[in-house]
């Protein structure tokens, strides 16, 4: 017990130095684990051989990753993806492994242990690059969108692999490393029970399907995902029904464990990987009413698995061998990522991805995986690769993984600041202008722009998503394709002559260098500016917009007000109170933005807190005080009918006589 707390102790320290600091230097969380796993296992030696029984646990989280993923896409669009999947997901794989077969049998390799090391390197990371990609917001854009369908084929793809691979045995290899071995790892991703009936452990303990005939093997696996679409869509809603009116929120979280673990063991059984299973569950779940539910229970222990995981692959690495034979190791590591970026960039192009999102895809699966770790076991075991390559092949996909977040640095340094994000083509020709130039056309530069327009407002509306300006051109409204934060589209635009400039889109530094370069080009021109919170109000204040719109602010008052009306007030009292206190909250926001300061906390601002401080007890007694219906205020007199003026008092006077 002792020895499981110190543990324990050792790898959350580990966890909650290393990610924040990362995340606060802009190199994400996952790069901050895999640094944490190497402080605390090749460096300070911290922990050891455990690292890779912990590793195999906390794969667990990639299912649980793969599950919430499939919460969020529904069967329509599955198959939608089917082009994608089958398509650029196949070719990924049959590419990659022949190439890197061929490469590896040049290196004098046979060619047995070379396809096994080319099937092996062919996969990437699917825990680090969803991570990645949800991180920075890139799950839904259309490079994110192809590396997930290459991602999942390659989870598919995993289960003929497996069955394939001991076809490759070499009897000679057997006797020398049978003894050496450890499991294969598989009973987290269910490869230990391959259909072959070749794999050890507990795996094949609790297989199905070791002893059936070949053809019994297929109808046993359908029946499986039978049992996970059918019992989603039709015991789903019952079971957590009957959970749920139990009103013990532990049971919920209880249950949402049990269906993941329940689906990735029947994965197991039958020989499939759980991830698939689970992914295939949660598809089936995108529609239910408990979806929310689900995910808000699950992604706590989908995150602390993931971050373990990502920690045992950084303690993995193995120093010694490493700086051993370094210049070799490095080099096929460099070789790998070669050779799987060469082959993603060709079928990017091939597929028709616009560049800024070929190069995300290329840049993000041009790892090797966790898989890797699975298969790379499971090969040593069945005699297919002998066990003096385990370490180097082990460091190179470990390498491999290790570099990933630096690619997607480079990626956001290198690429998308200078590819501007949409379709290959070059901005639209801006042939007219408007008293108004509004950039972005999102959900909330489509409504100014509406409003304009219906008020008799010329406009010129630029929006850098060519999908939706082919879209709303459709509907009749004139959208011009463009970067807004590039000057020369600007100033076709018409900037030097417009009178007042919209900031719409929803790239929080881009609003604010684009306000600083409007206002010193422009010092007379009204620049309306969306704010993303409060803080950045300062900060737009500061670049200079006269307007800061805070794109949440009025519809929480709104809410704030139906709350007020929800308790019993009369709606007048209600819209008396949301009033009062926007004119309270725009006076506060003033005296604070001048008091706000570029690169100082405002923790550590005295002038700015102390401000925030009266201001905060002169809302409480400004809203107390005009609340009371004694209380003239001008801003009341819009509800009550206009006092009556003294000549009609003496015109009614004059009738009555």
């Amino acid at each position: 017990m002792d020895g499981f707390l110190f543990q324990a102790f050792i790898y959350l320290t580990a966890a909650v130095i290393a990610v924040p600091i990362a995340k606060r230097l802009g190199l994400g969380s996952v790069l901050g684990y895999l640094i944490a796993g190497v402080m605390i296992g090749p460096v300070m030696g911290l922990v050891g051989s455990e690292t890779q029984d912990l590793q195999h646990f906390a794969e667990f989280g990639v299912v649980m990753m793969l599950f919430l993923v499939g919460l969020e896409l529904e069967p329509k669009n599955l198959w939608d993806m089917r082009r994608r999947l089958m398509g650029l997901g196949g070719l990924q794989v049959v590419l990659t492994a022949g190439l890197i077969t061929a490469g590896a049998m040049a290196l004098g390799l046979h060619w047995s242990i070379a396809t096994a090391i080319g099937l092996m390197m062919s996969l990437s990371s699917t825990a680090i690059v969803l991570q990645t990609l949800n991180e920075k917001g890139l799950t839904k854009s259309e490079g994110g969108q192809a590396s997930f369908s290459v991602l999942l084929f390659q989870d598919i793809a995993v289960i003929p692999m497996l069955a394939f691979l001991p076809l490759l045995a070499m009897p000679e290899l057997m006797a020398g490393g049978a003894d050496t071995l450890v499991h294969a790892g598989a009973e987290a991703h269910g490869a230990a029970a391959d259909p072959s009936g070749e794999a050890g452990g507990h795996g094949a303990s609790l297989s199905l399907v070791d002893q059936l005939p070949g053809w019994a093997y297929g109808p046993v696996v359908l029946a499986a995902i039978a049992m996970v679409v059918l019992g989603g869509h039709f015991l789903s809603r019952p079971l957590f029904g009957f959970i749920a009116r139990s009103k013990l929120r532990e049971m919920f979280t209880a249950t949402a464990l049990f269906l993941v673990i329940a689906i990735a063991l029947l994965m197991t059984l039958v020989g499939l990987s759980p991830a698939l299973g689970t992914f295939l569950a949660g598809v089936v779940l995108a529609n239910s009413e408990y979806r929310h539910e689900l995910e808000s229970d699950i992604e706590p222990f989908k995150g602390l698995l993931l971050g373990l995981f990502f920690i045992t692959v950084g303690a993995g690495v193995n120093f010694e061998v490493l700086l051993g034979d370094f210049t070799r190791i490095i080099g096929l590591t460099l070789g790998l990522i070669a050779i799987k970026a060469v082959v993603l960039f060709a079928l990017a192009m091939l597929f028709g991805l616009p560049r800024r999102e070929r190069w995300l895809m290329t840049l993000g699966l041009a790892q090797a995986g966790e898989f890797g770790f699975v298969l790379l076991s499971f090969t040593i075991q069945n005699g297919i690769i002998p066990e003096d390559l385990r370490q180097t092949l082990s460091l190179v996909v470990a390498l491999s993984m290790l570099l990933t977040p630096l690619l997607f640095i480079a990626y956001d340094q290198l690429i998308a600041r200078r590819m501007p994000q949409g379709r290959d083509m070059g901005s639209d020709t801006i042939d007219t202008h408007g008293t108004t130039i509004i950039a972005g056309h999102g959900r909330f530069g489509q409504v100014i722009n509406r409003m304009l327009r219906a008020a008799g407002r010329d406009t010129v509306v630029i929006e850098l998503r060519s999908d939706f300006v082919d879209n709303v051109r459709k509907l009749g409204i004139k959208t011009f394709y463009g970067d807004a934060t590039r000057p020369d589209l600007l100033h076709a635009a018409g900037l030097m002559d417009a009178r007042q400039f919209v900031v719409a889109i929803d790239d929080k530094d881009k609003i604010t260098e684009l306000v600083k370069f409007v206002r010193r080009e422009r010092p007379d021109i009204h620049i309306v500016a969306r704010a993303l919170d409060r803080h950045h109000v300062y900060q737009l204040y500061a670049a200079g917009a006269n307007d800061m719109i805070r794109e949440t602010f009025d519809s929480a008052v709104r809410a704030g007000r139906s709350a007020l009306i929800g308790l019993g007030d009369h709606p007048f009292e209600a819209e008396k109170a949301a009033r009062y206190f926007v004119k309270h909250d725009r006076e506060t926001l003033l005296k604070l933005a001048t008091a706000w300061k570029e690169g100082v906390s405002i923790w550590e601002n005295a002038e700015y807190l102390d401000i925030a401080r009266r201001q905060n007890d002169l809302m409480e007694q400004t809203m107390r005080s005009d609340r009371d219906p004694r209380t003239d205020n001008a801003i009341d007199r819009a509800w009550a009918p206009p006092p009556e003026r003294p000549e009609e008092d003496a015109d009614e006077t004059d009738d009555a006589s």
